[in-house]
């Protein structure tokens, strides 16, 4: 088990408006204010199109799975982290039926709006042997 204490800088809103690729919104934000490491604090919106994978084995690595949908939904949330300045974002979808979702790929697109918040911290997570939880690859 791995802990560390750091602390909050600054929240970065983030809006991302209909049509426009959540990641690429993400990335761009990350870079427009200079963020080097942070957390997905709370988001929320809607998708015309969605684009995710998640595990599908308990091997390591796992196999994993790409699913992608035209469907509308709702996003119900964002996590994860900025690290070094790499996005890792997972997102969690609902529509009329279920919940589900994964880690946030290229083709993900807004539909009414999707607003994120960023918190950035004061130091690097890699220093703490945090770069275990986020492997390069995935990023």
């Amino acid at each position: 088990m791995i802990s560390r204490e750091t602390t909050m800088k600054r929240v970065v809103l983030v809006r991302i408006a209909p049509g426009e690729d959540i990641l690429l919104g993400l990335r761009q934000a990350v870079v427009d204010h200079s963020i080097s490491n942070g957390l997905f604090l709370t988001g929320f919106g809607s998708a015309s199109q969605s684009h995710f994978h998640v595990v599908m084995s308990n091997e390591l690595p796992p196999k994993e799975s790409y699913p992608k949908s035209i469907q509308p939904l709702d996003i119900c949330s964002f996590n994860g982290y900025v690290l070094d300045g790499k996005v890792h974002c997972h997102i969690d979808f609902s529509d009329e039926r279920n919940g589900f979702g994964g880690h946030l790929e290229e083709g993900t697109l807004a539909l009414t709006f999707a607003n994120i918040a960023i918190g950035e911290i004061e130091d690097s997570v890699r220093i703490a042997g945090w770069d275990t939880i986020a492997d390069e690859q995935d990023l």
